[in-house]
């Protein structure tokens, strides 16, 4: 049977795709600003090319002015795509520009002369008139004008400017075929679109792998916290039933003052250990939150661990248990509640894991170095990765712990950007926890 989707999968399913469309769409904007302006700055740069190639066909008329005004009366310009009709040739190999004089007076009547680009034929083919009236207005006020025209399936720029002569003013026109600019064009537009869509496609691709990866830290804190909450509850269950438990048999023994002295001491225990619990699950919440700052403060870790082990001493009394605590001087840089707070777990830990009238070790050294020894039956192999865990506990482990304490001490070392590590004693049976922080 298939397994039901957890709740959080269609929330990271839909963050996954807003994560993948917010990549894909910015990719697309940029390709999209960055196609515009190269597109924009080649057509440019090749407009700009091409009408100085007619200005300067339009220097080389005007420099022979005597050979211009001979060049004989202007009549109709036949222009063929086909090499072996009479006339000039664009398109192809034999693309170029023409040059036409004509003499202004007879310019302003250019329509009714035919000066024009007949497509194909020239008895049959398609007329398309090169100048209009403002094309002659223009010109007729000393202006140059500089036009684009379509023939056919050719495009073609078109210049026009008046040239002042010995014998009159003449008008230059010269044409030139754009068929090259117009391919080179069509051809960037298609390596852009082509190559943005690729681009566009592999950032999707790329988008959708890291968006995954991304996500893995904010699937794995969902997991902690669904495991967090389950075990809590189930934490919190054991205390509430014995308190409940305990209402019960004071309901039923309310006469008896023995019953009531042993429901209050329950009650008081329970109590106890639901204070603990909750103060953990809040310290471990505000931890996961990062709502926890420490004061570091220049300390000296052997004092740290002297006063939490004192104050630990009548518990461990209370079995007989004898504390041996062998420090050094190791200055270092603190929160000094937080380190005492982590001596303090892991003396209560060896404590509650050592037999009656046992020992537990306490040493510090220089270099920010202390380690917990306790003489129970230390830790299983497949148990040593586990031990920091949140919850979890040995099966063997002694009544009373919360599973909490291990997992806080691992918090407390991490924010001093030190190590901690759990292990077993050498020479005889017995736990051992170093923690390594950086000495002052």
């Amino acid at each position: 049977m298939t397994a039901a989707p957890r709740p959080e999968s269609a929330l990271l399913r839909r963050t996954r795709w807003r994560l993948i469309a917010w990549s894909g769409g910015t990719t697309l904007l940029v390709l999209l600003v960055l196609g515009v302006a190269l597109y924009a700055a080649a057509s440019g740069s090749l407009a700009q090319t091409g009408q100085q190639q007619l200005r300067d066909r339009v220097k080389e008329l005007a420099a022979n002015q005597i050979s211009m005004t001979m060049g004989g009366p202007p009549g109709a310009i036949a222009v063929t795509n086909d090499p072996s009709k009479i006339g000039v040739v664009f398109g192809g190999q034999a693309s170029g520009t023409l040059a036409q004089i004509v003499p202004l007076a007879k310019f302003a009547t250019a329509p009714d002369m035919g000066l024009a680009i007949v497509s194909g034929d020239v008895g049959a083919g398609r007329t398309t008139r090169i100048t209009d009236a403002s094309m002659l207005a223009a010109v007729a006020r000393g202006e140059m004008v500089i036009r684009e025209i379509t023939a056919g399936d050719t495009p073609f720029r078109v210049l026009a400017m008046p040239i002042e002569t010995p014998v009159g003013t003449f008008v230059a026109i010269v044409i030139g075929d754009r068929t090259n600019e117009v391919g080179t064009l069509r051809t960037l537009l298609v390596v852009l679109l082509g190559g943005g869509l690729l681009v566009l496609l592999a950032s999707l691709a790329f988008g959708y792998v890291y968006a995954g990866r991304a996500l893995v830290p904010i699937r794995e804190s969902l997991r902690r916290q669904r495991e967090f909450a389950a075990d809590a509850s189930h934490e919190l269950r054991t205390p509430l039933t014995i308190t409940r438990a305990s209402i019960a048999e004071l309901r039923r023994g309310r006469d008896d003052q023995a019953t009531i002295e042993r429901v209050i001491v329950d009650l008081d225990a329970g109590t106890t250990r639901l204070e603990q619990l909750v103060g953990d699950l809040l310290l471990l919440a505000r931890t996961d939150a990062e709502a926890i700052d420490l004061e570091p403060v220049p300390t000296d870790l052997a004092h740290l661990a002297a006063e939490a082990t004192e104050t630990l001493e009548p518990v461990a009394a209370a079995r007989g248990i004898r504390l041996v605590l062998d420090v050094q001087p190791s200055p270092l840089e603190g929160d000094e509640v937080r380190l005492r707070q982590l001596v303090d777990i892991l003396v209560d830990n060896a404590i509650r894991h050592t037999p009656d009238h046992g020992r537990v070790t306490v040493a510090v050294r220089p270099g920010g170095t202390l380690s917990v020894e306790d003489e129970g039956c230390g830790l299983r192999v497949a148990d040593v990765e586990r031990v920091f865990e949140r919850f979890w506990r040995a099966p063997d482990a002694p009544a009373g712990g919360t599973g909490l304490g291990l997992a806080i001490a691992r918090w407390i070392v991490e924010r001093h950007r030190g190590t901690i590590s759990a292990g077993n004693r050498t020479a005889a049976p017995g736990a051992r926890f170093v923690v390594r922080l950086p000495a002052g």
